[in-house]
């Protein structure tokens, strides 16, 4: 009874609003389509296993009842077998599957446009592209998702190898001059600077040129802090490898391939095991990676001066953003000190805001580059004399608390406090007195600034030596309670008629004696200097010496008392058990050394951050390779 209606409404539906039953029935329609479409797929689904686990035997035997498979589509995203494989790193699989293809059938895309070579690139395995570019050499030149070559993409991928083959095989005729600066672009935001030189020496022009951001090379190398910083770990040997840019580029761009074919003996295998085990290899990519960036910037800022005028470089240095300021906010000091060599006229840059690049090191705590003022002259009077429209001179901008990520480099609220004490003072030696006392728009000192800025830090910074003082001095506290006691129990015993101990001349019983009350005597003044802690009055000034005096007092008096009392502990089981049992001394002596040596690795960092800041030569301390001229 109910039929009819339906079959009724549905006709009229039919006549009044044909577009939505026309969809509808699309729809149907696709629906058939996509189911059929996933049966196809579940047949495929074993090669697709084979291809992923490299199971060409499998593969083999699937090929043989499907002969289409070896072209067919077989996943959702219309990829092949050949992608699967490439993609799963499978070498061997890849090298019998594209003998059985035809050379056009390497060239057949996946739903978003990426060839098997595409996947080859994207699994960083230079030998299976090979495979793929022998067959049909004209692979490289077929451009993937988003109109992305497969150059660019290993590019981007930081695959150095792969990079190198492709640059080989890829002509240069089908790249556009976009397609060259995209390129550039993505070797220095992959840190391969050997790569971008490269490219450099082929096109020197596209060192002028923007990305569709707006951005040239300069603008991204003042972001690659990494890429400059830390100290050389080769020594001499830095000089042997670093001596030409072409023995620097060469070894880098080489050196993966080398390693690969050498490493097929065990000698050198064993050399590469040792060399990375050491560190060495290590060492040796980071001062090249290092050698290469500084003659990156050489190279480019060399370029923007021969290229440019004074207006277009003025140009150049403000817009999309500004790489002066980026890399001084980054701490790019190399990147700094290289352009003000070549360039010093650029230290009177100022941004919107009228600040210098003393400024801004100065807000983003980049020591290095603040220490570049030092080199100035008396133009360092000048500088340190510029007011942003705030009122607010370079003392002002010490005096705020630092970003996040440069108070968190020192632990504990009380290192980062005397840290940020420090800098204060350190900006204020080169102040006029004029500006020391200068009131901001809102009419507060530096000082005044500074003690508001700094509130929550101080209140962190006693809650965190309270906290570190009391946990130790509960240590303290036992190991003298420890060592008091031990003295009138001594091991061995007293002689009953003298009251001696059974063993007084015994060299262990010295041993233990001195060792217990050298225990006892540090433990006590490490108690009383973290009590001393406790009871500070804890105001700014505090935290810059008198507070960390007594830290590093304590920390290493409970270090020596912990010591103390193992070696106590050793001579006093030595007199009890040695005499019977003397091959037991040397694993009790190596267990007691373990407490030892997690205090000190534990410790020792932080009592090393204190020490230096203290009584070091400081975080302003000026070092030959750091001076400007």
């Amino acid at each position: 009874m109910a039929a009819p209606p339906k079959k009724i409404r549905s006709q009229t539906s039919m006549h009044t609003v044909p577009g939505t039953t026309q969809a509808h029935l699309s729809s149907v329609s696709e629906g058939v389509e996509g189911t059929k479409s996933t049966r196809n797929l579940a047949k495929y689904v074993p090669l697709y296993h084979a291809a992923l686990k490299g199971d060409w035997r499998k593969a083999k035997e699937f090929f043989s009842l499907h002969p289409e498979a070896i072209t067919a589509k077989i996943t959702k995203g219309w990829e092949r077998v050949l992608h699967i494989a490439a993609g799963a790193k499978q070498i061997i699989f890849v090298e019998e599957l594209v003998k059985s293809m035809d050379p056009l059938d390497l060239a057949l895309k996946n739903k978003y446009e990426n060839t098997a070579l595409c996947f080859a690139v994207a699994s960083g395995i230079t030998k299976i592209a090979e495979l793929m570019v022998a067959k049909d050499h004209y692979l490289p030149m077929i451009r993937g998702s988003k109109g992305v070559t497969p150059l660019h993409m290993a590019a981007l991928l930081g695959y150095r190898d792969m990079v190198w083959y492709l640059s080989s095989v890829t002509d240069s005729q089908s790249l556009t001059e976009e397609d060259y600066v995209g390129l550039l672009i993505a070797t220095i935001s992959s840190d391969l600077y050997d790569v971008a030189l490269h490219i450099l020496e082929q096109k020197p022009e596209l060192a002028i040129e923007r990305d569709p951001s707006g951005e040239t090379a300069l603008h991204v190398l003042a972001r690659k802090t990494p890429a400059f910083s830390g100290k050389s770990e080769l020594g001499i040997w830095k000089r042997c490898l670093t001596a030409n840019s072409t023995t620097s580029s060469y070894i880098s761009g080489v050196s993966a391939k080398l390693l690969n074919k050498t490493g097929r003996t065990s000698n050198f295998r064993l050399l590469n095991l040792v060399m990375h085990l050491t560190g060495i290899q290590g060492a040796i990519e980071k001062t090249l990676m290092q050698s290469q960036a500084l003659e990156l910037v050489k190279f480019l800022w060399k370029q923007v001066l021969f290229l440019l005028d004074d207006s277009e470089i003025g140009k150049l240095l403000r817009s999309p953003s500004r790489p002066l300021f980026i890399a001084t906010e980054f701490g790019n000091f190399q990147f700094i000190r290289e352009l003000l060599l070549s360039c010093p006229d650029l230290i009177w840059k100022v941004d919107e805001q009228s600040r210098s690049i003393f400024d801004i090191a100065v807000i983003h705590r980049q020591e290095k580059i603040f220490k570049l003022l030092y080199d100035i002259g008396a133009y360092k009077d000048l500088i340190t004399s510029y007011k942003n429209p705030s009122n607010c001179n370079m003392l002002h901008l010490a005096a705020n608390l630092a970003p996040s990520n440069r108070l968190n480099i020192v632990s504990g609220a009380a290192l980062q406090m005397q840290r940020e004490l420090l800098w204060f003072k350190e900006v204020e030696k080169n102040m006029l007195p004029l500006y020391k006392e200068m009131k901001d728009s809102e009419g507060r000192t530096p000082q005044m600034l500074f003690t508001q800025e700094h509130k929550g830090l101080v209140e962190s910074g006693e809650k965190w030596m309270k906290d570190t003082a009391s946990s130790c001095m509960l240590v303290a506290t036992l190991i003298t309670t420890v060592m008091f006691a031990a003295i009138f129990t001594v091991p061995g015993g007293n002689n009953n008629d003298t009251g001696t101990p059974m063993f007084l001349k015994d060299k262990s019983f010295i041993i233990f004696s001195m060792s217990d009350a050298l225990a006892l005597f540090s433990s006590v003044t490490s108690i009383l200097m973290f009590l001393s802690i406790l009871t500070s009055r804890y105001a700014e000034e505090d935290f810059l010496e008198s507070l960390p005096k007594r830290l590093i007092i304590g920390l290493t008096t409970l270090f020596f008392s912990i010591a103390s009392m193992l070696l106590a502990f050793s001579a006093s089981f030595f007199i009890v058990v040695g005499h019977q049992l003397a091959w037991i001394i040397i694993p009790i002596a190596l267990t007691a050394c373990v407490p030892v040596t997690l205090f000190a690795f534990l410790q020792f960092p932080l009592l090393a951050d204190v020490m230096h800041s203290t009584y070091g030569s400081g975080i302003f301390s000026m070092e030959r390779n750091e001076r400007l001229y």
